[in-house]
């Protein structure tokens, strides 16, 4: 796989797997349905898991562009390439997304609450207060990068033996049971997105498919889990540097 083929599959498997546990949990008439907040957590973490596991030896397995932010601010990765790989991102969550409606889908059909829909393909508040919300996803982002950097050097090995840079240098497992421990103890607020493509290609596609009974698609929120973010991010790059 290239690069750009290692981001989009990544991040479609991501985001199919993500939104998948919840179109199984909140969804009307599913195995799974009202199976609560551990089995969503669980789920992303595990998602997250498989995500990198596929795109980790081809492109370092960003699969999300705050990762990639984070890098290329701290000076681990070229910025020629953070379009590229954002855009990968974007149109991976989107696919996946789709895959989501597309496997569940008489069980949209079957659900009445569009809030409830919603909820399979972006995130939204438990409270609505914007600065609030922001604060949420900055913190949350904040720490999933933070700690990244901490868990091993981005970058291993040199020359033909060199580990691409990214989640993928990690390894799955590490970066999986963060995402888990951010779930559990920060995204309660928001439904934690800590990456903008796993929120706005899925509200993208929410906005596009032709769901019954589905409500708006929230776009005055949709600038949080985009904004939020790339601020987290910079800032624990920053703060890497600074105490590097």
């Amino acid at each position: 796989m290239t690069e750009f083929t290692a981001e989009f599959v990544g991040t479609l498997v991501l985001i199919l797997l993500g939104n998948g546990v919840v179109a199984n949990v909140v969804l009307h008439g599913t195995k799974g349905n009202s199976g609560g907040w551990i089995v969503i957590t669980t789920g992303w973490a595990l998602a997250v898991f498989t995500g990198v596991v596929i795109a980790g030896p081809y492109s370092g397995a960003h699969i999300n562009p705050a990762v990639t932010l984070g890098l290329a601010i701290a000076g681990e990765f070229a910025w020629s390439q953070v379009p590229m790989f954002i855009v990968a991102q974007l149109l991976g969550a989107m696919a996946g997304s789709f895959l989501v409606w597309a496997m569940y889908k008489h069980h949209f059909d079957a659900t009445q609450d569009g809030k409830a829909q919603l909820a399979c393909f972006s995130t939204g508040p438990a409270i609505r207060h914007k600065y609030s919300n922001a604060l949420s996803e900055i913190v949350g982002t904040f720490i999933l990068i933070f700690v990244i950097f901490y868990v091993t050097d981005p970058v291993m090995g040199d020359g033909s033996q060199s580990t691409p840079i990214g989640l993928g240098s990690l390894g799955a497992v590490p970066v999986s049971l963060l995402v888990f421990a951010i779930g559990l103890s920060l995204g309660g607020t928001t439904g934690y997105a800590i990456n903008p493509a796993r929120d706005l290609g899925p509200r993208i596609m929410h906005s596009l498919l032709p769901i019954k009974n589905k409500c708006d698609s929230d776009w005055t929120y949709a600038w949080i889990p985009i904004a939020g973010p790339i601020i987290g991010a910079s800032l624990a790059s920053v703060t890497f540097l600074l105490l590097s």
